[in-house]
């Protein structure tokens, strides 16, 4: 007979495999989603089958990756948050909106942070999604989803 603690490891496995398909590739071994916020579009304002906006904001892990020998590094906040158009989920735009964080090398002053490549190049749609545009429309379409 399973224990409730045994059913909730199953159950937090069980969503943690789903969530690998939902994110781009990766995305989730080094950001944690920290909120998700779903804004109906007015009825007025929708142009095609979505009738929300999904925005799912992640934070990095607190995590340096790119540590040299010798240095000393110390937390130092969060860059600018950027967004990301991914796939729609069922009926909603959806949104990354990403933060990452920020540190100092503190034997050279300098701010430093890990590297991502997150969207394609000259976009702000993920890589998976960017492709997808580009091969169902020979192209990537420019919608100004952001201002």
């Amino acid at each position: 007979m399973e224990d409730q603690k045994t059913r909730d490891m199953t159950q937090t496995n069980a969503y943690s495999e789903i969530l690998r398909f939902v994110f781009p590739e990766g995305l989730l071994q080094y950001f944690d989603v920290v909120k998700v916020v779903n804004t109906p579009i007015p009825l007025e304002k929708q142009l095609g089958v979505e009738v929300a906006d999904l925005d799912i904001y992640l934070e990095e892990k607190d995590e340096f990756r790119y540590a040299e020998a010798g240095h000393k590094y110390r937390p130092n906040g969060f860059y600018e948050s950027s967004k990301v158009r991914d796939f729609p989920l069922r009926d909603r735009r959806t949104t990354l909106i990403i933060k990452r964080r920020r540190w100092v090398d503190e034997t050279t002053g300098k701010s430093v942070g890990n590297k991502y490549e997150l969207t394609a190049e000259g976009t702000r749609h993920s890589l998976e999604f960017a492709a997808f545009l580009k091969e169902a429309f020979g192209q990537i379409p420019d919608i100004s989803i952001f201002s």
